[in-house]
């Protein structure tokens, strides 16, 4: 026997999520193993018909206040903390008659889960594990003599490594140490920033982040770089919540790519109409609302065809098979909707790599959240840009005002400018991108870009002018001079929709008043970086 391996004579368990418990119990006690549980776990483990000892009977003290007292007691700690090789240690176990525990098994009360169900307070606070953590804690320390499971997912591991050795290796033990402080620091985290959302705490003085892992990932941006993909406490629908169908596994571009195409479509109501969002490299490359998705989706990839090549594909409602039947016919790596028809999944299933994602709903666009964005040695934490084109007030600051169809295309084009990258101009026109400026370190530049890019999908359609002329333009912040949108006049542009607030605001409405544009101001700006 290898001279790391530490038997497992006793195992104390304790879980609120009983999957596998029974099937693991029995196998344990088939090897031997004396069982020690508490509360609903001895209770399902006596029902199975295994022989199981209360806690209680081994500590001498029932549990108390409404069980919020029953690990936390030195015959428990003693015999999972006490350092087996170690003389004082022995000696106190024996004077103390504390028995050896081996093996710690232990998942923390559901407060995370009751968190996304909307308790109360005090039911929230109620599902707060003590002392389970504590276990977790005490047995991850003393790994060198004593295991630790916090995930069912572990118990065939801790299973096989008894029958072939009667106990467990050093190996198993640290990995499952490491595993078990990870779990109790994302709980910790989970519970810390509840506490500051409901005292409206937006900058405590500790901020703790924690995640569970969904898959590892075959690499990062790169090839170079490693990566992971972990799923957060936060519930809302998207790419950590969404159903794989089909499809190769998701790269670490394709998820960061998806979730930008899946927030930028619940922008679109699906009660209102249907719209489509096409992203590449994170950046939406062509956005159209229609009567449907099949004529949203054309629109949307009329607006840049060359990159929509290899792109992401979101849907603001259940995918049909006619709009799947459009999506297929050229190269792309994801499609993500809320639901998919049958049929449509049949259409899907045509090209075997093709990754389709099922949600289940969309995000609240409303709803309040964190961004986390790391820097050299910390992070920066804000809220989510949660300001949604519907609640907007208009001031309209030019002498003519927007037309309806001009206004109704202005919303349009400041819902997509929210979700591009800084600096943004967006050109729309009947409810659908023609031009699109991402990421330019100058305004002026990008309004160029997106009017170039309209000159180049309407020379691949055929068209005898690009469809900004005659569309409005969309700026995701103020225009500091009035080259930006001269040059938005210049591509055809007759309304505009800005935040304002630049000390030469006069100078961009004389411009726009000069060239006949209507301009409305948001007062609200959407950087992106």
């Amino acid at each position: 026997m290898p001279a790391d391996i530490r038997p497992v004579t006793r195992a104390l368990i304790s879980v609120s999520d009983k999957t596998g418990l029974v099937p693991f119990a029995a196998a344990l006690a088939g090897h031997g193993v004396e069982l020690v549980s508490t509360g609903g776990t001895s209770k399902a483990i006596a029902e199975a018909g295994l022989k199981v000892k209360d806690v209680s009977d081994l500590t001498g003290f029932p549990e108390m206040m409404d069980g919020r007292v029953k690990t936390l007691h030195p015959k428990i700690h003693g015999g999972i903390l006490a350092i087996r090789d170690d003389a004082g240690h022995q000696a106190s176990m024996a004077e103390h008659a504390i028995a050896p525990i081996d093996l710690v098994v232990v998942n923390l009360y559901p407060f995370e889960a009751t968190v996304a169900r909307k308790a109360d307070f005090a039911e929230t606070i109620e599902n707060i594990d003590i002392g389970g953590p504590a276990l977790i804690r005490g047995a991850a320390k003393n790994h060198d003599d004593v295991a630790v499971v916090v995930d069912a997912a572990d118990y065939e591991a801790v299973l096989q490594e008894i029958a072939a050795h009667g106990g467990t290796t050093l190996a198993l033990r640290r990995r499952l140490a490491q595993k078990a402080y990870a779990r109790t620091a994302a709980y910790d985290a989970a519970i810390s920033n509840w506490f500051a959302r409901e005292l409206k705490e937006e900058a405590p003085a500790y901020r703790a982040l924690g995640g569970k892992l969904v898959e590892a990932l075959r690499y990062g941006e790169n090839p170079h770089q490693s990566a992971a993909f972990y799923a957060s406490d936060e519930i809302r629908p998207g790419v950590a919540t969404a159903r794989q169908v089909q499809g190769k596994q998701l790269s670490y571009n394709n998820i960061n790519d998806t979730d930008a195409a899946f927030e930028a479509v619940a922008e679109f109501h699906p009660g209102r109409t249907a719209a489509v969002v096409i992203v590449k490299h994170a950046n939406p490359c062509g956005v159209a609302e229609g009567a449907s998705l099949a004529d949203a989706y054309r629109k949307a990839l009329a607006c840049d065809p060359v990159s929509a090549f290899g792109g992401i594909i979101a849907v603001n409602r259940t995918l049909d098979a006619e709009a799947a039947r459009a999506m297929v016919d050229i190269f792309t790596e994801v499609i993500v909707a809320p639901d998919a028809t049958e049929d449509a999944i049949a259409v899907v299933g045509g090209k075997k790599n093709l990754r389709l994602l099922l949600t289940g709903g969309l995000p609240d666009v409303r709803a309040s959240g964190l961004v986390v964005k790391t820097v050299a040695g910390g992070f920066l934490v804000q809220g989510r840009d949660n300001v949604s084109a519907d609640d907007l007030e208009l001031k309209v600051v030019t002498k003519r005002a927007p037309t309806e169809a001009e206004l109704t295309d202005l919303r349009f084009a400041f819902r997509v400018a929210k979700h591009v990258k800084s600096n943004t101009i967006i050109y729309a026109k009947d409810l659908a991108t023609v031009g699109i400026g991402a990421g330019q370190m100058s305004r002026v530049d990008s309004a160029r870009i997106a009017a170039r890019k309209a000159e180049d999908a309407a020379a691949a359609a055929g068209l005898a002018a690009p469809l900004t002329k005659g569309s409005v333009v969309a700026s995701d912040a103020f225009f500091p001079f009035a080259d930006g949108l001269l040059a938005a006049v210049e591509a055809g542009a007759t309304a505009v929709i800005q935040p304002g607030g630049s000390m030469r605001d006069a100078e961009v409405i004389a411009a726009a008043d000069e060239a006949g544009l209507a301009m409305v101001f948001t007062g609200v700006r959407h950087f992106r970086h």
